[in-house]
């Protein structure tokens, strides 16, 4: 058996002329979503404008204007503020250098997923990646060259805050450096548990632990995985995505002469590429970011995809994924 889907690639620009079009197609499956445990649990309209307002203030028109003609439950999900928990395993790396690059594994499960990359001219500036919760964004790029990628932290507090996906939009819009893109998210508060790498146009590497209940922390590699101490503090979830196999896979990568030179190659296979979907879950794509390029490609075994951020990119591609227990 395989798992097929269709990857879209598009460009929205401050126009906004297909955005409409975009939210009515994807809000049934996101209105089960986002009120699963009900209206009441999700925040009124007015705190999650006063909560886009007071900690994105520069995002605030464009939300807005994502909002225009949406109802109040469509811009309360737009909103992504304290959204219902969710879960992701993921596995990250970033090399600085002269020719920096950031390598991403996404592992989730393939019917609840966008299957969208996104290239947009908002604000000023030019952003492209993955999205999640349509304008948020699994891992992308903007035009000063700094990448993020995001790997949830393996821990299941919740609290008060913005999805992740959010933030890192947020992030791109407003930062051009991983100096800037630092204080912004040991800023911005998270709903849950998640570990977020950066790499800029610079080569400059951080990877920032955040959670809803702890001050974050900086670190110095540019490798995450799904968990945040040395010893995981969810076990069953390390054991189920072996994310300690997959860290010190990582680390040993890295840790080569001209690590990023097969990068996304390692990346494609095991122990870091994760066979689906019997358990729910598997490596959706690999993304590669380059900055000094203004390029990304996405990745699967034997198919990949390049955009250019120059680029306006518009295209479907079927991509078939094995199960587990097949070959690619």
């Amino acid at each position: 058996m395989t798992a097929e889907f269709v990857w879209s690639a598009r460009s929205f620009d401050d126009r906004l002329a297909e955005w409409p079009a975009l939210l009515d197609h994807a809000w049934p499956a996101y209105r089960s979503w986002w009120f699963q445990d009900g209206p009441e649990a999700r925040a009124p309209l007015d705190l999650c404008r006063a909560a886009i307002d007071r900690h994105m203030h520069a995002l605030l028109p464009l939300w807005e204007r994502l909002c225009a003609g949406a109802s109040d439950d469509q811009a309360r999900f737009l909103s992504f503020w304290s959204p219902p928990a969710y879960i992701k395993a993921c596995s990250q790396a970033a090399v600085g250098g002269a020719d920096p690059v950031l390598v991403r594994n996404y592992d989730y499960g393939a019917d609840a997923f966008d299957c969208l990359l996104l290239r947009t001219d908002w604000l000023g500036r030019r952003v492209v990646g993955v999205s999640d919760g349509l304008w948020g964004l699994l891992d992308g790029m903007n035009d000063a060259g700094l990448c993020l990628s995001l790997a949830f932290g393996g821990r299941r507090q919740v609290g008060q805050g913005f999805g992740i996906p959010l933030i890192l939009r947020y992030v791109l819009q407003v930062a051009t450096t991983t100096e800037e893109a630092v204080r912004i998210l040991r800023r911005v508060p998270t709903h849950m548990s998640y570990n977020v790498t950066a790499v800029d146009a610079a080569g400059r590497i951080a990877t920032v632990v955040v959670a809803p209940d702890r001050a974050p922390e900086l670190r110095s590699k540019g490798v995450a995985t799904n968990h945040q101490r040395a010893d995981p503090e969810w076990p069953d979830h390390a054991r189920l995505t072996r994310t300690r196999e997959r860290l010190a896979c990582l680390e040993h990568l890295i840790a080569r002469p001209d690590p990023g030179g097969d990068l996304v190659e390692r990346f494609l296979a095991p122990p870091l590429r994760v066979p689906g979907f019997v358990r729910g879950f598997g490596t959706l794509y690999t993304a590669a970011y380059r900055p000094a390029e203004r390029a990304m490609t996405v990745n699967w075994p034997g198919l990949s995809r390049r955009v250019l951020l120059d680029e306006s990119p518009h295209w479907d591609l079927t991509v078939r994924l094995a199960t587990e227990g097949q070959a690619a």
